[in-house]
């Protein structure tokens, strides 16, 4: 879109200069200044577009969004965390989720239920079979006779965790836990380490293209306006006395 409008700006302009050439007096002035200027306004703003996002040899200060990519990326990282994630948001948001649940038990059932209790199970025939007990059930088989009991006791845990989960002395715990300024101190920094992660994954040319495709749309209107109104000023110059 930017291209197209750049494109018939200045063609546009180009067709008045060349037009004006041929064209009888007293219209010959007027239509060529007006295209000259035009053409001169818009292919000036073109290259200012074009300098912005590119590096053009010999020109000093173009390509300025690649060239001060750190600081871009430092005012990325600086209006992100000031006006988003800032600790009064996040606070907020901490306040809104314990409160919103003070009414509410906190549910932990889907955690528990995808909780992998295995490691518990074999940890637990491990010390059976260290204990005094382990040369009495060599003589049954061992750690195989044991392996019925698995799904009994993953059932019979996961159980057991819900009640402790969901009973009013861990629920009061674990709200309080959740309105102390550690958690939320704690959760802002990790927060922002986030961020500074997801920063730094960023390349200059990555920092250009966001910041092109943000605005190059509405660039394009410049190259118009510049050649506009450097026609305006071709014509009024046409009728001034040399």
């Amino acid at each position: 879109m930017t291209n197209n409008k750049s494109l018939i700006t200045n063609l546009l302009a180009t067709a008045l200069v060349v037009g004006g050439l041929f064209l009888p007096a007293p219209y010959r002035e007027p239509v060529h200044y007006t295209g000259l200027f035009a053409l001169a306004g818009g292919m000036t703003n073109w290259l200012a577009i074009h300098m912005l996002f590119e590096k053009v040899p010999g020109l000093y200060g173009s390509g300025v969004i690649a060239a001060r990519f750190a600081e871009f990326k430092a005012g990325i990282h600086q209006l992100v965390m000031d006006q988003f994630f800032n600790k009064d948001n996040v606070d907020r948001f901490m306040d809104e989720m314990v409160a919103d649940n003070a009414q509410h038990p906190l549910d932990f059932s889907d955690i528990i239920e995808q909780t992998d209790l295995a490691p518990a199970y074999h940890s637990l025939v491990d010390t059976i079979m260290e204990s005094s007990f382990g040369s009495m059930l060599s003589m049954f088989g061992g750690k195989q006779a044991l392996e019925p009991l698995q799904q009994p006791f993953t059932d019979k845990m996961k159980r057991s965790l819900n009640e402790i989960a969901h009973s009013e002395s861990f629920q009061s715990s674990v709200k309080a836990k959740l309105s102390s300024m550690p958690v939320f101190n704690e959760l802002h920094l990790h927060i922002e380490k986030i961020v500074q992660v997801r920063l730094d994954e960023l390349t200059p040319v990555m920092v250009k293209d966001i910041i092109q495709t943000m605005i190059r749309q509405h660039l394009g209107w410049l190259v118009v306006w510049g050649g506009v109104f450097g026609g305006l000023i071709g014509l009024i110059t046409s009728f001034l006395p040399l």
